[in-house]
């Protein structure tokens, strides 16, 4: 039972809490570094995530692929055509002999019902029967499907369409109730997909193909509803090519489309544009991420303004909150070796020159136009960019070199690469790495040691506090017994008078 203050008229919850928050402030201090701890930890990652979002941009630049650049222009309409970094600049004639195409049939008329109205998708079919599905061998295609009189149309082309899926030849059949009619043709294309139908009954094969049965045998026949497939065959520069069960084909690294019989031009030439931009791309993301990172180890810290106890933000506006926030956060990797570290070794990667290029090989950024600034700007790369495309123009297997260079010498890309991987894996090592759930770096267990602490201290605060009442309840108690026998000395003597 707590006594609070009767006997001795003393305010004892605002002494024991005045006297509490002094035994607080080991506790607060702990809370405060803790804070700290977590909002640097944060800061780390956040420079991991700007690090391997630099490394993804600039990665390209390690591979031959960026530099290996190539357009394709077609004059005619016969062809398009895209090229790729196999490619051979120059020009290629193709010519166009056929195209790849499916086998379809549809109905030769539109179909009627027994009263002359025109059938619709969900008509009866009328007529019982079996189809059965051949390929261009002669070999049946899925099951045989069984068709009764109370069967639509729509459920017959489902049928004929379901028994051959996953099927070498594979049809997409459906009934159009516009035109009235059955419309069938092959998913692919080429002379392989050619289909025949085989009806038990005239009266069914009738039914679906709009015509007598008797002139419908296979989908190669002349009837003019019936679409045969063929395969696409073209001549590269007088190659011939042929047998294609698609329109397109790649020939030494130019992939080409058919578009229509006849004649087309393909010019391939050097792409300088591509790897222009890749290298503008990259260079504009390290000057983002250094003057990021410069910031972070310049920014000043202000010793003055720890993080806040709660009791503190309690006393405070949101808006002094936010500012003192602000403060408090400041200088979270001031001067920070892991930083500055890097900072050091990505401008010697990019600075240095590449040895072991072979002699009178461009060596050094600065001698294609990227060179680095002002030194106020802390290390920023300027690119020239009428130099940098005057050597990607005039000496490209050069410039590839000195990005790409992995055997006999380190190409810039790869130095990169490298001490940004080195650096992630510190940060990591540090602070944990934002892309994975395991977490045992130097920092977390630096809290969780902290957290330890923190009850530790909670719990003894607790013990403290329970003693200090402890002490004025007895003393509490003691000027009761006091004020009880001075009231009944007084009363006894005052009594004698």
């Amino acid at each position: 039972m707590r006594i609070t203050g009767l006997g001795s008229g003393m305010d004892i919850d605002y002494m024991v809490k005045e006297m509490m928050t002094a035994e607080k402030l080991p506790l607060d201090k702990l809370n405060q570094t803790k804070i700290w701890t977590e909002w640097k930890k944060d800061a780390y990652r956040e420079t991991n995530l700007a690090l391997a979002s630099f490394r993804s941009t600039f990665e390209g630049l390690r591979f031959s692929s960026a530099f290996n650049a190539f357009s394709a222009t077609t004059t005619g309409t016969s062809a398009t055509a895209k090229a790729s970094s196999g490619a051979v600049a120059g020009s290629y004639q193709v010519t166009v002999q056929s195209l790849a195409q499916g086998a379809k049939l549809h109905s030769a008329t539109d179909l009627k019902q027994a009263d002359g109205t025109k059938t619709l998708s969900t008509s009866q079919i009328g007529t019982a029967g079996t189809i059965v599905i051949k390929d261009a061998a002669g070999n049946a295609v899925g099951d045989p499907i069984e068709v009764t009189e109370t069967m639509t149309m729509a459920d017959v082309a489902s049928r004929l369409q379901s028994t051959t899926s996953g099927k070498t030849t594979e049809l997409r059949a459906g009934f159009d109730t516009t035109t009235s009619r059955f419309f069938i043709s092959t998913k692919g294309m080429g002379e392989a997909q050619n289909f025949s139908l085989e009806f038990s009954s005239t009266e069914l094969g009738e039914r679906i193909t709009g015509e007598s049965i008797s002139s419908i045998n296979t989908a190669t026949s002349s009837s003019s509803n019936v679409g045969k497939a063929t395969n696409g065959s073209f001549t590269y520069d007088g190659i011939p090519v042929t047998n294609l069960s698609t329109n397109t084909a790649t020939i030494n690294g130019v992939a080409i489309e058919l578009k229509a019989i006849g004649n087309s031009t393909i010019t391939v030439s050097t792409d300088t544009e591509a790897p222009f931009q890749a290298i503008k791309k990259a260079i504009t993301a390290y000057n983002e991420m250094i003057e990021k990172f410069e910031k972070q180890v310049s920014e000043t810290k202000y010793r003055d303004f720890p993080p806040l106890t709660d009791e503190q933000r309690r006393d405070l506006t949101e808006t002094e909150a936010k500012l003192w926030d602000e403060k408090a956060k400041s200088g979270l990797l001031r001067a920070d070796p892991i930083l500055r570290d890097t900072l050091t070794k990505l401008r010697r990667a990019f600075a240095d020159p590449v040895a072991g290029l072979p002699a009178g090989s461009l060596t050094t950024l600065s001698s294609i136009g990227i060179t680095t600034g002002n030194f106020r700007e802390g290390g920023k790369l300027n690119i020239d960019e009428t130099k940098l495309r005057a050597a990607l123009a005039e000496k490209p297997e050069e410039v590839m070199q000195l990005f790409t260079a992995k055997t006999g010498a380190t190409g810039v890309a790869e130095r990169v690469y490298k001490e940004v991987n080195d650096s992630i894996r510190k940060l990591s090592s540090r602070a944990g790495s934002p892309t994975s759930t395991t977490d045992n770096s130097i920092l977390t267990q630096r809290l969780k040691t902290m957290d330890t602490q923190i009850r530790v201290w909670q719990d003894r605060l607790v013990g403290i506090e329970e003693r200090y009442w402890k002490q004025f309840s007895a003393m509490e108690r003691a000027m009761n017994q006091m004020n009880q026998q001075s009231s009944w000395i007084q009363q006894n003597m005052m009594g004698g008078f």
